[in-house]
């Protein structure tokens, strides 16, 4: 049986694999960490008062209330993935908890890195209680020894309580043996505010999400963004899904697919159920290489009242904003990558500097690899 990882033990190949989706062992910018390998967890810690980065079991050991959120907004029963998770008898992952009034201002970090196993899962609850501001980045990466596979089965609760925002950002940094099944849902309560921004530049096998916000509460706002690039052999089911209940509520569904070879299944679902809510979906996608991108935008309305609009568009690099960068200078290869750049570049309102450094920064990482 594998012995527990410990920091000092893991690699210089692995510790930039990590880096590369946001992870700071130095701890700049960031005032919590959390590291599972596989099934151990390394660390578990954050310095803001008020918030909370405790490992899934000794949080249900800690508070006996967080029972009645687990497996509230993702069903146990919900897939092979959800059933799997839940069956186990040692539950992985962490519980974030920002307690009433709190806020940080520098994010917490949390990486999932699937090293030596077949399939590494976790079940993740987050909770931003009243009036709280609370800042993730989780990072999920494999490494450098994951030869023949692996699987990575992730849920995750959101809670976003009352006057309280939650803005979680996603990178994904695999491999192209590597399958990854996220399965999470998240409450939105009156006046709260749910930002999910998910990034997925390098290779992997296969990806399969399709994340749900309730809007439940008056005013409520969730929005979603992807930016992603799907490259030879990867297969990306992605999408997003918001139900807007409370008077008021509102969401926003945006994604920047590139295709260099691989295919994307991009989904988006917009159900508005209560007069005065407003729903917008948005989808652009480019076509590199010979590949597939199939946008799949759905907007539902079921009452007199609700304002639901959806835009897609797939195509190619526009031969004339190349020529018009030439002219001006750049070789063709400089301009295809500042045009790309450009159709990348989605600055996501109200995120912290911090957390918009590092999609840029993914961008960047994506760019010296070559588009």
């Amino acid at each position: 049986m594998p012995q527990p990882v410990k920091e000092h033990e893991i690699s210089k190949a692995d510790r930039e694999r990590m880096a590369q989706t946001g992870i700071d062992f130095e701890m700049k910018n960031r005032c919590g960490s959390y590291l599972q390998m596989d099934q151990d967890v390394v660390h578990s810690e954050c310095a803001e008062a008020g918030i909370e980065v405790l490992p899934y079991k000794k949080a249900m050991e800690k508070y006996d209330w967080l029972k009645e959120y687990a497996w509230n907004v993702v069903s146990p029963e919900k897939d092979e993935v959800t059933k799997y998770v839940a069956a186990q008898k040692e539950p992985k992952g962490y519980v974030i908890i920002a307690h009433k009034g709190t806020n940080n201002i520098y994010p917490i970090q949390a990486c999932l890195f699937l090293g030596r196993e077949l399939i590494q899962h976790v079940h993740n609850i987050i909770i931003a209680e009243e009036g709280a501001e609370l800042h993730i980045i989780s990072g999920c990466s494999s490494g450098e020894h994951v030869g023949k596979g692996g699987m990575h089965y992730g849920v995750s609760e959101f809670y976003v309580k009352k006057n309280a925002k939650i803005s979680f950002t996603m990178i994904h940094n695999w491999s192209e043996n590597i399958e990854v099944y996220p399965r999470s849902a998240s409450i939105v309560e009156e006046n709260g505010v749910f930002l999910s921004n998910y990034v997925c530049m390098q290779p992997v096998k296969k990806i399969q999400m399709y994340p749900t916000a309730t809007l439940k509460g008056a005013n409520s706002v969730a929005r979603f963004s992807s930016v992603v690039i799907a490259t030879p052999g990867s297969y990306m089911d992605l999408g997003s899904r918001a139900i807007l209940v409370g008077p008021g509520s509102s969401a926003e569904l945006i994604t920047r697919a590139i295709t260099k070879g691989g295919t994307i299944m991009s989904r988006g679902h917009i159900a508005g159920k209560t007069a005065g809510t407003r729903g917008h979906l948005e989808c652009k996608g480019l076509i590199l290489k010979d590949g597939i991108i199939y946008a799949v935008p759905e907007i539902e309305g079921s009452v007199v009242g609700t304002e639901l609009s959806h835009e897609a568009a797939v195509g190619k690099l526009a031969q004339e904003e190349i020529e018009y960068l030439m002219a001006r200078g750049l070789d063709e290869d400089e301009a295809t990558a500042t045009i790309i750049r450009g159709f990348l570049d989605v600055k996501i309102s109200g995120l912290p500097e911090a957390l918009q450094k590092q999609i840029d920064a993914s961008i960047d990482e994506a760019e010296k690899t070559g588009f």
